[in-house]
C-alpha cells in the first residue's frame, strides 16, 4: 500500500513536487541542488508507520461515510495532531550520508536547520532561558529513533527517492555553490573574522533564503494537491515579457506634455532613469526632490534594468499602505491597460495587508502572497516581516527577493533600529543574490556611514542615478519655509485659526500632525461654512481614504477652497497639490517631504510651508518621532544662526545632511535593534554572532559551542515580531460595496471565490494593534466570516463616516447600515 502525505496525494509525489520546485526557486542564487535535496528529505519522516496509520486515520475521520464504531484500529488522530515528528529524521538522514569534510559539516547544518524548522519557523541554535543555555540545535538533531523513527523510514522510503538523493550527495562538486558564497561573504567583510557580526548575520540570511525555497514549494505543493483549482491562480514565473512592459510605458511617456519647467525636469530625471538602466546590477540611490517623478522614472529603470539583465520581477516597498493604494494603481493603469483585459491582475500584485492571522486554515494558504508576479507592490513592514519575521508565513517570500530589481522609496521612513540588520539584508541581495537595490527619496538618510563592523552601506556619489543632486533641488524649488515655532508652543484652536487664515488667503491648507488625536482635534476646531475640511488616518480603510482623496482632487481642481487635517500618512508620496501646508515639528525628513505636497507642479509663485511646535503632543511611544522633533529644533536653530551655511534652504540637502548626521549620532546605539532576551540584547547580536549566549554556554559548559552556526533565530525572530507590535488587519462594512465584501466572504467555500474575495477585502481593511484588537474583542465588536477562519469584520456601530475606525461606539445618529 502507497505511503501518504496527505489527503489526495502520495508520500512520493509530495516529495518529487517539492523538489522540483525548490530546486527550481534555490537555482537563483545557484543552489538548485540543495533546494531539490531539501525537498525530498523535508518530510522523510511520514515514511513510519506511526504517521501513515495517524493520517490514514485522519482521512477516514473526513469521510461522512465512515463509522469509527466499526472499526477497532482506528484512533482518533486529533490526539497526535502535531505530536508526531516527521522533520527530524530528513535531517539525521542528511547527517548519516554527508561528507567528512568542513565544508560538508557546514553545509549540513544549514540545510539541516532548514529541515527540521519547515513547520515552525527556524529553530534557535543556541537557546537560553529560564533553565539555562544550551546547544537546541544538537539536541534536536540527536533525537532518539523511536521518536524520529529514521531506521524505519530510510527502510521504507521509495527507493527512487533514495536513489537521487545519493546520486545528489555524491556528485564531487556539492559544496562548491556553498563554500563561494562562503567565500564571497567573508571576502567582502569589513574584518575577514567568520565569528564576527556581518558575516554570521549574512551566513544566517543564507540559511533563511534557503529556508525560504523549501517552504514555499512545501506550501505549494501542498495548496496545489488538495485543492486542484488552485493551480489555476499560479502564474509560476510564466509572465508577460520585458520587451511588452516597456513597450507600455514608453508609449506612456510618448503622451506626456510638457507645460511647465517642473515637467520639464521630471522629463530629465527620467531619461536619465533610462540610461542608467545599462549600469550592471548594484546598489543605487535616487534622489529626487518631491515631486520630481521618481516613481515612474524609477519604474521606467527598473523595467530597462530588468530586460538587460534578466531579472525576475520588480519589487516596490513603500512605508505606507496609502502610497501603495496610489502608485500601484498608477502603474496597474500603464502595465495593465484596459485593451488588455487578459492582464488585469496578473502584472501588478499588492500586497499590504495581514488579513488573518498566522495560524491559517487550507483557504487561507492559498491566499498568502508569495509574490508570484512580475511588479509587486508592498509594504516596508513585509519585506521585514520576509527577512526578520517569525514563523514562515512571511520566510517563504524571501527567495523572490534574489535576481530582482528592488525600488525602496521613501527609505527615509526605515525604522532606525532597523538600520544595520537592513543594511546586512541589501549588501547580502546585492553581493550574493544578484538583486539591484534603488534606495529612492528627497532626504536621503546616511546609511553609508554607520558602524562599518555592524553593517553598512558602501555608498559613494558614483552610486547615485542623478548627476547633480545639488542643482536638481535649486531647480526644484517651489515653496518658502516659515520657522513658526514659539516657545509657549502652539495649541490646537491656534493651529486651526492658522489653517482657517491660509485657506481664506491662499484657497487650499494641508496640516500635517504626528499623532490620531491631533488630527481628531483640530478637525472637530475647522469647521466652518465658507469650506469643506477633510480628516485623513491609517484608522480609515483604502476605499475610505480614496474617496476622501478624490473628493480633495476634485476641490483643488475646481478651485474650490479646502482644507485638510492629516496625519503623516499623506506627506510621503501621495501626489496633491495644496497651496499652503501646516507641518507640526517633527525630524526634518517629515518636513520635507510634507512640504512635498506643497506647489507640487511648480506655479511661479513659492507656497508657503509653516512649522509649529505643539503645547502639547504625547509622543511617549513615538521614539522616532520624538527624537527627530528634538534634532529638527536643534538644526533650525542653527539654520536662523546662520542661513547662509545651508544655501538658504531650510530643507535642501545640506540642512537635511546635517539632520542626520545629528540624528543618527543620538540614535546610534539604537541601530542595532536593542532587546530585552534574559538580559539586554539586541536582534542584530541574537542573528549574528550570538556572544552573549555563546559566552553563558562557555561559562556553564567550560567549552564554546562545536556547531558553526550559533544565532537564535526563533528567539530573534519572536522578539522582533512582539517589539513592532504586529497589526492586525480587521474589515470594514464601509459603503455598499463594503458591506456585500463581507456578505461573500461569509457565504463564500469556494477556493476562487475566496482568492478573489480576499484580494479585494485590502481595500476594506484596517491594521490594529493588538492592544487595539483585543479591546475590540472584548466589546464584542468582531466577528469571524466563518467559523475556521481567523479573518474578522467589525461592527459598523465602531465604524465613523468621518474618522474611522473607533475604540468605543460612535455616538451618532447614523451608523453605515442605516
Amino acid at each position: 500500500m502507497e505511503n501518504i502525505a496527505h489527503a489526495g496525494q502520495t508520500l512520493e509525489e509530495h516529495l518529487w513536487g517539492v523538489a522540483e520546485l525548490a530546486k527550481a526557486h534555490a537555482e537563483k542564487i545557484s543552489m538548485g541542488n540543495y533546494g531539490e535535496l531539501m525537498g525530498l528529505l523535508h518530510d522523510f519522516g511520514k515514511y513510519s508507520s506511526e504517521f501513515q496509520k495517524y493520517i490514514k486515520d485522519a482521512i477516514r475521520k473526513n469521510d461522512p461515510q465512515f463509522n469509527p464504531d466499526e472499526d477497532e484500529d482506528f484512533e482518533d488522530p486529533t490526539v497526535k495532531k502535531g505530536k508526531i515528528d516527521h522533520s527530524t529524521a530528513g535531517a539525521q538522514f542528511l547527517g548519516r550520508k554527508n561528507g567528512s569534510s568542513n565544508a560538508h559539516k557546514l553545509l549540513g547544518q544549514f540545510l539541516s536547520l532548514c529541515l527540521v524548522s519547515h513547520h515552525s519557523g527556524l529553530i534557535n541554535c543556541l537557546t537560553t532561558d529560564n533553565d539555562g543555555t544550551w546547544d537546541s540545535y544538537s539536541k534536536r538533531l540527536s533525537k532518539n529513533d523511536h521518536k524520529t523513527h529514521l531506521e524505519e523510514c530510510a527502510t521504507n522510503a521509495d527507493h527512487c527517492i533514495l536513489e537521487r538523493i545519493d546520486g545528489i550527495l555524491a556528485d564531487t562538486l556539492f559544496t562548491k555553490p556553498f563554500e563561494e558564497m562562503c567565500r564571497e561573504i567573508l571576502l567582502s567583510s569589513p574584518d575577514k573574522n567568520p565569528f564576527s557580526t556581518v558575516i554570521q548575520f549574512q551566513l544566517g540570511l543564507l540559511t533563511r533564503i534557503l529556508f525560504s525555497t523549501l517552504i514555499d514549494a512545501d506550501r505549494q505543493d501542498t495548496a496545489d494537491s488538495e485543492r486542484s483549482k488552485s493551480v489555476q491562480h499560479r502564474q509560476q514565473g510564466m509572465y508577460r515579457s520585458w520587451d511588452t512592459l516597456i513597450e507600455r510605458i514608453e508609449s506612456k511617456y510618448k503622451t506626456f506634455v510638457t507645460k511647465n519647467h517642473v515637467d520639464k525636469i521630471r522629463k530629465e530625471v527620467s531619461e536619465h532613469c533610462l540610461r542608467a538602466a545599462k549600469r550592471p546590477e548594484g546598489l543605487f540611490t535616487l534622489t529626487v526632490p518631491t515631486g520630481g517623478g521618481k516613481t515612474l522614472a524609477s519604474l521606467r529603470f527598473a523595467l530597462h534594468h530588468a530586460k538587460e539583465h534578466s531579472m525576475d520581477r520588480i519589487i516596490y516597498v513603500i512605508p505606507f499602505t496609502t502610497i501603495i493604494d496610489q502608485n500601484a494603481q498608477d502603474v496597474r493603469e500603464i502595465l495593465e491597460p484596459k485593451e488588455c483585459p487578459e492582464d488585469a491582475g496578473k502584472i501588478v500584485l499588492e500586497h499590504h495587508s495581514n488579513i488573518g492571522a498566522d495560524v491559517q486554515s487550507w483557504k487561507e494558504k492559498l491566499i498568502t502572497e508569495n509574490w508570484d508576479a512580475p511588479v509587486v507592490f508592498t509594504t516596508m513592514v513585509q519585506f521585514l516581516e520576509t527577512v526578520f519575521g517569525a514563523g514562515t508565513r512571511g520566510a517563504r517570500r524571501m527567495h523572490q527577493l534574489a535576481k530582482a530589481v528592488i525600488v525602496f522609496d521613501e527609505i527615509q521612513t526605515l525604522p532606525i533600529k532597523c538600520v544595520h540588520m537592513f543594511n546586512n539584508v541589501i549588501n547580502f541581495l546585492v553581493n550574493q543574490c544578484g538583486s539591484t537595490v534603488v534606495l529612492c527619496t528627497a532626504t536621503q538618510p546616511l546609511l553609508g556611514s554607520v558602524d562599518v563592523k555592524k553593517g553598512t552601506l558602501k555608498l559613494t556619489e558614483e552610486n547615485e542615478l542623478m548627476p547633480d543632486v545639488d542643482k536638481l533641488f535649486a531647480d526644484l524649488k517651489r515653496v518658502y519655509v516659515h520657522d513658526y515655532r514659539k516657545s509657549a508652543g502652539w495649541s490646537y484652536p491656534e493651529i486651526a485659526a492658522l489653517a482657517i487664515e491660509q485657506v481664506k488667503k491662499d484657497g487650499s491648507c494641508l496640516v500635517v500632525v504626528n499623532i490620531k488625536k491631533a488630527a481628531r482635534l483640530i478637525f472637530e476646531e475647522v469647521q466652518n461654512p465658507d469650506f469643506e475640511a477633510f480628516h485623513l488616518s491609517t484608522g480609515m480603510c483604502p476605499t475610505h481614504r480614496k474617496k476622501t482623496l478624490k473628493a480633495i482632487h476634485r476641490k483643488l481642481a475646481e478651485k474650490e477652497p479646502v482644507l485638510c487635517i492629516s496625519t503623516q500618512l499623506i506627506e510621503a508620496g501621495v501626489n496633491i497639490d495644496f497651496r499652503s501646508v501646516i507641518r507640526m515639528l517633527a525630524g526634518l525628513d517629515s518636513i520635507t517631504q510634507a512640504a512635498g505636497r506643497c506647489n507640487r507642479h511648480g506655479s511661479s509663485e513659492l507656497g508657503s510651508v509653516f512649522i509649529v511646535n505643539p503645547a502639547e503632543e504625547n509622543l511617549e511611544f513615538l521614539k522616532d518621532i520624538a527624537v527627530g522633533k528634538e534634532k529638527s529644533n536643534r538644526v533650525l536653530d542653527d539654520y536662523r544662526d546662520n542661513p547662509s551655511k545651508y544655501d538658504s534652504d531650510v530643507i535642501g540637502p545640506k540642512m537635511l545632511e546635517w539632520y542626520y548626521q545629528n540624528y543618527f549620532y543620538e540614535r546610534k546605539d539604537a541601530m542595532d535593534y536593542p532587546v530585552y532576551a534574559g538580559r539586554n540584547d539586541s536582534l542584530l547580536n541574537l542573528l549574528s554572532s550570538n556572544s552573549n549566549v555563546v559566552s553563558e554556554y562557555g561559562r556553564v559548559q567550560k567549552i564554546l559551542p562545536e556547531i558553526f552556526l550559533r544565532q537564535s533565530f526563533m528567539t530573534a525572530a519572536k522578539l522582533f515580531k512582539s517589539i513592532d507590535a504586529p497589526t492586525r488587519s480587521v474589515l470594514v462594512r464601509y459603503g455598499d460595496e463594503g458591506k456585500e465584501l463581507v456578505n461573500q466572504l461569509c457565504a463564500a467555500f469556494e477556493v476562487d471565490k475566496q482568492y478573489a474575495l480576499i484580494k479585494k477585502a485590502q481595500q476594506y481593511s484596517v491594521n490594529l494593534f493588538p492592544y487595539e484588537f483585543e479591546k475590540l474583542a472584548v466589546q464584542d465588536a468582531l466577528y469571524r466570516v466563518q467559523e475556521d477562519t481567523q479573518i474578522f469584520y467589525l461592527d459598523d456601530r465602531y465604524y465613523s463616516e468621518t474618522f474611522g475606525i473607533s475604540m468605543d461606539i460612535i455616538n451618532k445618529e447614523v451608523f453605515l447600515n442605516a
